[in-house]
């Protein structure tokens, strides 16, 4: 970089996030049923009280799941190995510098060693275990080891960084025990769950709690696909990719994230549902990656000022901010202003969901919409495009927001800058007098991060300049290509 506006000391990537997933958890048949289960009544204007489970019939219960699924729940170690740079070159090794300060010539790079424990779950009888993407990301080496206390080494079979689930492989010969997943659309507010995993190293440790809550949106990354579970059952560093069960030994959910100042269990625990966890874990088995459907607009919530405005009585809806040109949902005519209330017949309460769905449709689905349009009902229907399709229409709003174009970090660079497998973005070119290079910026330099957050790959830098709002203010981590070092830069975007 010529000229970067930098602070010129190395800034390292410090991202704190406990992170915790919940598994498929299939309910082994010769697991007792639960005879002092009560019934349910669906009904709010229902006369009828449920009757809350005894403590013994509870605690039979508890410990039955735990019994059934504990064999299948492993404990996994990882490695990374990573090569840096050295963060004082080029003054390291100038004769000037040793000769007054009498330091020794230092390397150019040096090598650190890493290790993680997380927990996973036996997803079928061929060796498939589920857990989370933070686990085994950039790992070298996967060690799991089984509850009989075996152990195996572990290959990556796919991985998916915008749901933190993936899936790895041991090869034995030994008959496996495996969960089943429930349908975590049917689980209440209220229900008993039990999670198991090794908080801490801490193997085959069990807790309990309740559902909290359900449909929680926007706890981490906002471009990542997110309607978590929320319970208080007890889950700490280690519970990574274990299981959150039902009473009935199904797992309903895959522990994705903590609410926490100290870093431990406060009572706050959010689980990824089964229903996605199982069409994710199907996809990366099958084809080593999911596949998710793309519409070509940007979206936001409706917010309180704009109800009235529209002539609504309630904050429901999807808003759809700008349309893409060229993309799916301009094509079946979507226009800037309208409310996305329907999609496929579902209804959409939030922009979040919306998104979720969009995701899970395959390309060339075609699709029925139904917004709100000048306080009148519209039902549009677009052919949705893949996320392949997307990247190339939104390589011209990066342009246009940053006058730049980006490519996919090679390994061979991965390798030079020390940098995890898959991380960062590479200039390819820059736009005299946009904003990257009135900045500094040079080709072939590489950005890691966007408002601290690590950028895994094209399509997540995409989708982070997309959503940033019109003139907003961002900061990016950027790697000089000519040195190695690191640095914020200070950025303000285009509309």
């Amino acid at each position: 970089m010529k000229s970067l506006r930098m602070k010129k000391w190395p800034v390292f990537l410090t991202g704190f996030m406990v992170v915790l997933v919940l598994g498929l958890t299939q309910c082994r048949p010769e697991a007792a049923p639960l005879s002092d289960k009560t019934p349910r009544s669906d009904s709010a204007s229902s006369e009828t009280f449920v009757q809350a489970p005894s403590s013994l019939g509870l605690t039979q219960a508890i410990s039955q799941v735990a019994a059934d699924n504990i064999p299948a729940v492993v404990h996994i170690e990882v490695t990374q190995r990573q090569e840096f740079s050295q963060p004082f070159l080029p003054f390291g090794n100038d004769p000037f510098f040793h000769f007054f300060f009498g330091a020794p010539e230092s390397p150019h790079k040096f090598k650190q060693e890493i290790k993680g424990l997380g927990s996973g779950m036996i997803i079928d009888g061929q060796g498939h275990v589920l857990t989370n993407n933070h686990v085994v990301a950039g790992a070298s080496d996967i060690q799991v080891l089984l509850a009989n206390g075996r152990q195996y080494p572990a290959k990556l079979v796919g991985a998916d960084p915008k749901t933190d689930l993936a899936v790895i492989h041991i090869q034995t010969d030994e008959k496996l025990p495996q969960v089943s997943f429930g349908d975590s659309d049917n689980i209440r507010v209220g229900d008993w769950v039990v999670a198991i995993g090794h908080p801490r190293g801490l193997d085959q440790t069990v807790t309990q709690g309740i559902i909290s809550a359900k449909h929680r949106r926007g706890i981490l990354d906002p471009t990542s696909y997110q309607d978590f579970l929320q319970t208080d059952a007890a889950i700490n560093p280690g519970n990574s990719g274990g299981p959150l069960l039902n009473l009935n030994g199904e797992v309903v959910g895959v522990n994705a994230a903590i609410a926490s100042q100290s870093g431990g269990f406060e009572g706050i625990g959010f689980a990824i549902p089964s229903n996605m966890a199982v069409h994710i874990s199907r996809a990366l088995i099958q084809e080593g990656k999911v596949e998710r459907g793309w519409l070509g607009v940007t979206i936001r919530p409706l917010l309180p000022n704009q109800v009235d405005d529209m002539g609504l009585d309630n904050t429901k809806g999807a808003l759809v901010a700008e349309v893409i040109p060229g993309g799916p949902a301009e094509t079946a005519g979507l226009k800037k202003g309208d409310l996305v209330v329907r999609y496929g017949g579902k209804e959409i309460p939030d922009a979040a969901l919306l998104q979720n769905e969009v995701a899970g449709t395959p390309p060339g689905n075609d699709v029925s919409i139904e917004v709100l349009r000048d306080k009148k009902k519209v039902v549009l229907t677009a052919t949705i495009g893949s996320l392949e399709q997307a990247s190339r229409e939104m390589a011209s709003l990066v342009r246009g927001r940053l006058g730049v174009t980006v490519r996919p970090v090679t390994d061979e660079e991965s390798q030079k800058y020390g940098l995890p497998p898959g991380i960062g973005v590479a200039v390819e070119s820059l736009d005299a007098g946009g904003v990257l290079s009135e900045a500094g910026f040079e080709k072939e330099d590489l950005i890691l991060a966007v408002d601290s957050h690590p950028i895994r790959g094209m399509q997540e830098f995409v989708d982070r300049i997309e959503t940033a709002p019109p003139g907003s203010h961002i900061n990016l981590l950027a790697l000089d290509h000519r040195t190695g070092q690191r640095g914020s830069v200070a950025l303000d975007l285009k509309g």
